[in-house]
């Protein structure tokens, strides 16, 4: 078990599953009587466990190395929830990662058969299927990516379905690093935030010109880069072009150095659907910034 962990997150990613716990369980019980076939997919399934913190003790003068402490990863929380989905898809790109997922199967005997385990890159599968027919299906999509892997394409595919929610992990502290003081990006990183945002108008939109004059009146112009909270409104304002609703204000998970690492955020894929779906999300993170503090707070446009 120990080898098999996914080495991933910090005291954040207890504040994302947490989210994620309460939305799928209140999401299977509002569609229980609706005739839809529901599903459940884990783009980034990773192993299905996630590691602790580890935990020292004191024996006298000696201490023990720490222990490790292994928890349920968003897998096994999709797994655990009830009314549960008809459906479960868990894709991971590594074999090995994959080969502990299929355990899923065994922990969980009586959903085995409802259990898919795709081997395969997360944006061509999740593609693929939202390329089917989705009028007697609806789901609920986990993009939890381990950097910035996530394509726009994929999240338009996403959202053409109008069958899908989505929450996505934004990765903001990333973007921001990549987003250099001089507005001299590596033509890489250029490339890498174009597929993230799906345009290459993220570069106007976070670098302004500004004009001023020196103690000797001479005229210097400059390039001012935004703030985290205009990148996190632009992601938000790309996603409202896209999906039926969206909610307006994200979680916002912190490093332990209380530094904002990646927005936590929600889009309704059905129109008819999307009313409910965002009053559910909308209590939900309303509960978690209570619990977690209001440290970085998001304008309502």
């Amino acid at each position: 078990m120990a080898d098999s962990s996914h080495q991933f997150g910090g005291p954040w990613t207890e504040q994302k599953l947490g989210i994620l716990r309460k939305y799928l369980s209140a999401y299977t019980t509002a569609l229980s009587k609706q005739p839809f076939k529901t599903a459940y997919v884990d783009a980034f399934a990773g192993t299905g466990y996630r590691q602790g913190r580890g935990d020292t003790r004191q024996r006298g003068l000696e201490e023990i190395l720490p222990i490790r402490e292994f928890l349920d990863g968003s897998a096994r929380v999709a797994l655990q929830c009830e009314p549960a989905f008809d459906r479960y898809v868990f894709i991971e790109k590594h074999r090995a990662r994959c080969q502990e997922l299929e355990k899923l199967k065994s922990d969980f005997p009586d959903k085995a058969i409802k259990i898919s385990i795709a081997l395969a890159d997360a944006n061509d599968h999740i593609q693929m299927m939202c390329n089917k027919r989705w009028e007697k299906r609806r789901a609920v999509l986990f993009l939890d990516p381990y950097g910035m892997e996530v394509r726009w394409q994929t999240i338009e595919a996403i959202a053409k379905t109008k069958a899908i929610d989505l929450w996505v992990l934004f990765p903001l502290s990333g973007v921001n690093r990549m987003l250099t003081r001089s507005g001299k990006i590596p033509l890489e990183w250029k490339h890498r935030l174009n597929e993230l945002f799906g345009t290459t108008g993220w570069y106007e939109h976070f670098y302004k010109r500004r004009t001023s004059h020196s103690l000797f009146n001479e005229k210097i112009d400059e390039v001012v880069k935004v703030s985290t909270q205009v990148i996190s409104d632009y992601f938000l304002t790309r996603l409202r072009e896209c999906f039926a609703g969206v909610n307006p204000t994200p979680a916002v998970l912190y490093s332990s150095r209380n530094s904002p690492l990646y927005l936590f955020c929600f889009a309704a894929g059905n129109p008819r659907g999307a009313p409910i779906a965002l009053k559910i999300a909308s209590d939900i993170l309303r509960w978690d910034r209570k619990d977690h503090g209001e440290r970085f707070k998001h304008r309502v446009d």
